[in-house]
């Protein structure tokens, strides 16, 4: 009788260790954290004190409920004065450009939206497809272009570059150049300028161009997050990449990576869980 007793405690706790990882891996996938960050700067225009704008990556045409509810609740809880969407909105390998554009359809009621390709866009080979339903639902698609936001008679500026991977060249950072050129028409003046680019990686090129601001998504917060150690792999960075997540500083640019919403190659994330990144801005004079 005992060794019976004592079979089905170790059955009770197996299965209690089973059923508590499996939340831990569905928690950790599926529920979306919000991260605030504090952006400032005396380039900010006093009209832009307290502006918001929320920072999304890298969906991967995952679902966070029906119509996207769960992932729009939370962002319409922000009540944004922007959205920015920094590329793999679509994931290759799992293509789904229905659940992805119904994302955007929901969210550009609640702010303007500025989105720019990562790779994953491009590697689809349905671009073409994903442009013309994000321009025909309202979506400022970027494409190595530029546009003035102005606010009772002040403005900063947002650049947006098309991701390398569009083009088969080993020199991505060349062609990085090139869009920011092209956005730019060479020209850095004194407005406060925003940069949306979907590699972080290449922090170093946004710095030499002065951007203040710059959105990155790719990394995936590192896919698993060691604590006090930070993400362990990224795309285009290997082992250890030093840029996954938050906020990082150079000179006077700051860059803001988000650890994305959805999963790719790798399908499962470690104490990484989906994030909404939330960037106000503050005059510091």
């Amino acid at each position: 009788m005992r060794k019976k007793i004592g079979t089905h405690k170790k059955l009770i706790v197996f299965i209690t260790i089973v059923l508590s990882l499996l939340f831990f891996v569905y928690f950790q996938n599926n529920s979306i954290v919000v991260t605030n960050q504090l952006v400032t700067s005396e380039k900010i225009p006093e009209s832009f004190r307290d502006y918001k704008i929320v920072h999304l990556s890298d969906l991967h045409s995952k679902a966070f409920g029906r119509d996207q509810n769960k992932l729009v609740r939370k962002v319409e809880s922000e009540n944004p004065d922007m959205i920015v969407f920094t590329g793999d909105l679509v994931d290759s390998r799992k293509f789904d450009a229905d659940i992805s554009i119904k994302l955007m359809e929901e969210l550009i009621d609640i702010a303007p939206i500025y989105y720019v390709t990562g790779n994953h866009e491009w590697w689809s080979g349905e671009y073409v497809l994903i442009e013309e339903k994000l321009k025909g639902i309202g979506v400022e698609v970027m494409r190595n272009t530029r546009n003035e936001v102005i606010l009772n008679n002040e403005s900063i500026y947002i650049f947006g570059i098309d991701d390398p991977s569009q083009f088969n060249s080993p020199s991505e950072q060349t062609i990085v150049e090139e869009a920011i050129v092209e956005a730019t028409d060479g020209n850095i003046d004194e407005s406060y300028r925003v940069l949306l680019s979907h590699r972080p990686e290449l922090f170093s090129t946004y710095v030499k161009y002065k951007f203040d601001l710059v959105f990155s998504g790719h990394a995936h917060g590192g896919q698993v997050r060691v604590p006090f150690l930070g993400g362990l792999i990224a795309p285009n960075q290997g082992l250890l990449p030093a840029y996954t997540s938050g906020k990082y500083t150079v000179d006077h640019t700051t860059m803001i990576v988000n650890r994305g919403l959805g999963n790719s190659i790798i399908p499962l994330r470690i104490f990484n869980r989906p994030e909404i990144v939330v960037v106000t801005l503050l005059p510091s004079n």
